[in-house]
C-alpha cells in the first residue's frame, strides 16, 4: 500500500435539519479553502433563486478573511462553546460512535468509511440528527 502524507479525513457537511437535503465534501484538512468549496458547492445546489442560512460554529476556517460567501448564502455563528445548539454536532458524534471509532487503520481506509457512513444516511436520518426546537421555532 502506497503510504500517504495525510493523516486524517475531515467531513465538511450542511444538512437542512427540516428536509434533510445535504451537501458533504471530504478533504485531507480543514482550512479556507475546503471551506470555499463546500460553500460554493451548498450555493449552486440550492441555486440562485433560493437563500441559505447556514448555521456554524466559530471555527477559525469559518471566520477566515479569506473566505468566499456566495451571494445566496448568509453565515449565522453561533455562540461560542455551545455546540448543543448546533445540530451537526449530533451528526459528528453519529459518525464517530457507529462508524469510525477504532475501527480505522490509515488515511485510505478512513476516507473510504467516512464515504461509506455518509452514503449511508438518507434524508430522515439526517433530520432526526439534526434538527432542533429552536431551528423549528425560526423556520
Amino acid at each position: 500500500m502506497r503510504q500517504t502524507e495525510y493523516q486524517w479525513a475531515y467531513l465538511f457537511a450542511a444538512v437542512n435539519p427540516l428536509t434533510g437535503v445535504s451537501s458533504a465534501l471530504i478533504a485531507p484538512t480543514v482550512n479556507t479553502h475546503y471551506t470555499n468549496e463546500h460553500l460554493r458547492f451548498i450555493s449552486e445546489a440550492a441555486g440562485p433563486d433560493a437563500h441559505v442560512v447556514l448555521v456554524l460554529d466559530q471555527a477559525g476556517w469559518h471566520v477566515a478573511h479569506a473566505l468566499v460567501v456566495p451571494a445566496n448564502i448568509t453565515l449565522l455563528y453561533l455562540p461560542p462553546y455551545s455546540p448543543e445548539l448546533n445540530g451537526a454536532e449530533r451528526l459528528w458524534f453519529f459518525l464517530r460512535s457507529h462508524y469510525l471509532s477504532n475501527r480505522i487503520k490509515d488515511y485510505h481506509e478512513l476516507f473510504e468509511a467516512i464515504k461509506r457512513a455518509w452514503n449511508s444516511f438518507d434524508d430522515e436520518r439526517l433530520k432526526t440528527l439534526t434538527r432542533s426546537p429552536w431551528i423549528e421555532r425560526a423556520a
